[in-house]
């Protein structure tokens, strides 16, 4: 088996384990305290844990069985063994290329040597033309007393000569380098010198008076001592008071929630089933709305919740900085008999096999607790989540809390613990500024809206 095919064997069991949960990268990353991109690699086999811990970790969370850990292992280990062969071909295949390039690059260098030496008749042609001082006599010393040359035409130049063109060649060269160097400084100091002229003083000494780049207008006032033009690129300390109190800092303590939130209470059990206590008999109370309108026909009805509450909180942080959602409390306000009227039903069953993960309240014990619950679907299993939870702005988070009673009309709220960056607080999540309502129906007439005996839409008496 190819090296890519254990890898995507086993990034393939990680993306079926990760399905399971019904859970985003974000959401199931922070669960395995992971980061987000790292868990997307190893699912796309992009990457291969070298620890089997994080693999451990969510075959835990996603309640993988033995035989599918076991699986997992042995795919991790052929997926690693993988990338090291991977990794140990391509050092060889790179090896091979480095030294065929360096072989290269000494040719070239050696050919480029070669084509940059004169050929001998025109180094002689070279010193013979273009040394003024030295060439006469040279000349001279090359040339017996008949006339006669005494170096034939062909003969290669004498080392001195050679030497004395290569010094003076480098001797042009560096001070052609040296001049150019100059020029550039000069240059540099210019446009530094220009900068400075047009921007101003970089900073300000605290008892020296400022000066800006830029004139004041004849009606505008002076800028007073330590403080520094628009013009000016570094900002000046602010100076003590005339009192001689230090001046207050420009960062001022962080204050207030890191968090926002927004909550719910009109939500039915998968969309359709709901009950509502009203004061009303059956003929004055109008047909059922769809769950997007029910805020406003259970206001305008006097509508209690009955039986069940289920509230959905979204909750998102203020800024990129990580908020830490410690705990969910329940706090009840009062408990009474069960509100007075008829239970009407939003609809006579909604059928469906589909139960989403949830914070359960039984609002009837004395000290209700929100506990974490499974859901369902017809397929597999939904486990429940567990504080603590993380948020951002870019990483919200969804809660569902179902609170039920059998026995009380029950007031009452959420409190929600959090802390970030060493600060820790608690907001109260309620009905717009009011407790949350829950009524008991047990023994009252329920209704729901179907045909009568004339056929006429209407709300006819719950199973009738």
């Amino acid at each position: 088996m190819s090296t890519r095919d254990d890898v995507e064997e086993f990034a393939a069991l990680l993306r079926q384990l990760k399905d399971r949960t019904d859970r985003s990268y974000g959401s199931l990353a922070r669960r395995l305290n992971m980061n987000t991109s790292t868990l997307h690699r190893y699912c796309a086999g992009e990457a291969v844990p070298q620890d089997f811990a994080p693999v451990e970790r969510l075959a835990a969370f996603c309640r993988a069985t033995p035989q599918e850990r076991l699986e997992l292992h042995r795919l991790w280990l052929s997926a690693v063994a993988a990338r090291q062969r991977g990794r140990t071909t391509g050092s060889a295949e790179g090896k091979g290329e480095t030294e065929v390039k360096a072989e290269t690059e000494v040719k070239a260098a050696a050919e480029t040597a070669e084509t940059a030496t004169p050929a001998p008749d025109a180094h002689r042609d070279a010193v013979e033309g273009g040394d003024a001082d030295g060439g006469g006599a040279l000349a001279e010393e090359s040339t017996s007393a008949d006339g006669a040359s005494a170096v034939p035409p062909s003969a290669p130049r004498p080392w001195y000569r050679r030497r004395r063109i290569l010094a003076s060649t480098t001797v042009a060269c560096a001070l052609l380098a040296t001049l150019g160097i100059a020029s550039a400084l000069s240059d540099d100091r210019s446009s530094e010198a220009g900068a400075d002229r047009s921007t101003g003083p970089l900073t300000t000494a605290p008892k020296a008076p400022h000066r800006s780049a830029e004139p004041f207008s004849a009606g505008s006032a002076s800028p007073p001592p330590g403080s520094v033009s628009p013009g000016s690129r570094r900002k000046a300390p602010a100076l003590p008071s005339a009192d001689g109190t230090p001046a207050p800092s420009a960062k001022s303590p962080v204050t207030g929630s890191p968090l926002t939130w927004s909550a719910d209470s009109q939500v039915w059990a998968m969309g359709c089933g709901h009950d509502y206590v009203i004061d009303k008999p059956p003929a004055q109370v109008p047909p059922p709305p769809s769950q997007q309108d029910a805020g406003v026909w259970s206001a305008t009805q006097g509508a209690v919740h009955g039986r069940q509450t289920m509230v959905r909180i979204s909750v998102q942080g203020r800024s990129s900085t990580a908020v830490v959602l410690e705990a969910l409390r329940v706090r009840v306000v009062s408990r009474g008999e069960p509100a007075a009227g008829n239970a009407y039903a939003m609809d006579q069953g909604c059928g469906g096999e589909l139960t989403p993960r949830r914070f359960a309240v039984n609002l009837d014990v004395d000290r209700p607790v929100a506990r974490p619950e499974d859901g369902a679907d017809s397929r597999r299993t939904l486990p429940a989540v567990h504080f603590p939870y993380r948020v951002s702005a870019q990483d919200p988070e969804a809660l569902l809390v179902d609170a039920s009673t059998q026995a009380y009309d029950a007031r009452w709220y959420l409190e929600l613990d959090w802390s970030c960056q060493g600060r820790t607080g608690t907001i109260r999540i309620d009905d717009h500024g009011r407790p949350f309502r829950t009524t008991g129906i047990e023994g009252m007439p329920r209704y729901w809206y179907g045909s009568d005996e004339a056929g006429e839409r209407a709300w006819v008496p719950y199973g009738g």
